[in-house]
């Protein structure tokens, strides 16, 4: 079957109703997994997360000279506040609505799984240029900072996951079978 007929044949399978149902179940299975207390308590993935994002993103400000300490989840500097990296902005959401889109997607499981590993190196390295962008804009560019972070540096991530997800689309082979 040449690649245009498997693309008209996977084109009538996909169900935007199903996809958006799976997206919004997957999602908020997701979120109450690394949100309900009893889980934290077992497994605290978005602490874990957000501390290694922490010593990433102070490694990459490290030859700035500006990181006084990285402690916990905050980047305190030698002159301006300190950042509290939470959840939204520790890359973790924008990575649950990546990748949550893969898997709502009928593809198949290497596809998915590529798909996942690929978009989670590319957004977590995106993530502490970001943090670390954000850094350096809190010391030098004191008066814009809250624009420059609510504004400006959130959405270029939830865009970022966007376009990998549409990224990933592209490059999905439309020859394989969909869940029937």
């Amino acid at each position: 079957m040449g690649k245009q007929a498997g693309r008209q044949r996977l084109q009538k399978k996909i169900s935007p109703w199903r996809f958006a149902i799976t997206y919004i179940v997957l999602m908020g299975l997701f979120l109450l997994a690394i949100g309900l207390e009893p889980v934290k308590q077992v497994l605290d993935v978005n602490g874990l997360y957000t501390q290694l994002i922490v010593k990433l993103s102070g490694l990459a400000i490290k030859p700035f000279g500006i990181a006084r300490e990285i402690r916990g989840s905050l980047i305190i500097l030698n002159h301006g506040p300190a950042l509290d990296v939470r959840f939204g902005c520790n890359g973790l959401e924008a990575f649950l609505i990546y990748s949550v889109a893969i898997l709502a997607y009928p593809a198949s499981r290497l596809d998915k799984l590529v798909g996942i590993a690929a978009g989670f190196v590319v957004l977590q390295i995106l993530n502490v240029l970001r943090i670390a962008a954000l850094a350096l804009s809190a010391i030098y560019l004191k008066e814009y900072f809250e624009y420059i972070h609510i504004y400006a540096a959130q959405g270029i991530m939830i865009a970022v996951a966007l376009i990998l997800f549409l990224a990933w689309l592209h490059l999905t082979p439309y020859t394989h079978k969909a869940q029937e």
